[in-house]
């Protein structure tokens, strides 16, 4: 319905392209079936309302704009001018192919020009993009250009760690196996030294 491509804009008018609850959830009771189960009996009688429900909260990042999360700034930065650093950010995804839960931790830091962005904004954002259809290599790129975007910094650092049980829980069954995803913009690209910075800061030097 949607691609990774699509707007903040155009996203917010996906709930009037969206199938009804019902229609929905009639879908969940026919996936219930197919695995073999009957949708009717007393434990599976709700499931389909809790799966939607379940849904709402999972993708809830396609109903907010990332742009409008950053846009409020302080410009008293009295001449701060190194990196900010959000390390250690959790955060739990879907991965677009098999809708498993993609589960991580993001690391990100800009280096500011005259201006900064909350530090709970810069977590938020991350949720933005996590709640949605996601490829790791895709949300971390989101990440990083949303903050270039919109803040302007001097350079945006993101590195993104994370188990997918896709990969784990089906497939090749690899338990215990991080993917590591980064994304460099402006000083962080250009400068070894502040890029070096960075990585000994989130103890990946």
């Amino acid at each position: 319905m949607t691609t990774q491509k699509t707007s903040a804009k155009k996203l917010k008018a996906l709930p009037s392209l969206r199938p009804s609850q019902q229609e929905a959830e009639k879908a969940v009771r026919t996936l219930l079936a197919w695995a073999g189960d009957n949708p009717d009996r007393e434990g599976l009688k709700d499931t389909p309302r809790r799966v939607v429900e379940a849904y709402n909260e999972y993708f809830a990042g396609y109903a907010e704009d990332p742009d409008e999360i950053l846009s409020r700034t302080f410009e008293e930065v009295q001449g701060y001018d190194e990196i900010v650093l959000l390390r250690n950010m959790q955060f739990e995804s879907h991965c677009e192919h098999h809708i498993a839960p993609i589960i991580g931790r993001a690391h990100v830091a800009y280096i500011p020009t005259d201006r900064v962005v909350g530090i709970s904004k810069i977590a938020r954002l991350v949720d933005v993009f996590a709640k949605r259809l996601q490829t790791q290599e895709i949300m971390t790129v989101q990440i990083a250009d949303a903050i270039e975007r919109v803040l302007q910094p001097k350079g945006v650092a993101v590195v993104i760690e994370a188990d997918h049980q896709c990969m784990t829980t089906r497939g090749v069954h690899k338990p215990g196996t991080s993917t590591v995803t980064s994304r460099m913009l402006g000083t962080f690209r250009k400068d070894p030294r502040t890029r070096a910075e960075f990585m000994a800061m989130i103890g990946m030097e």
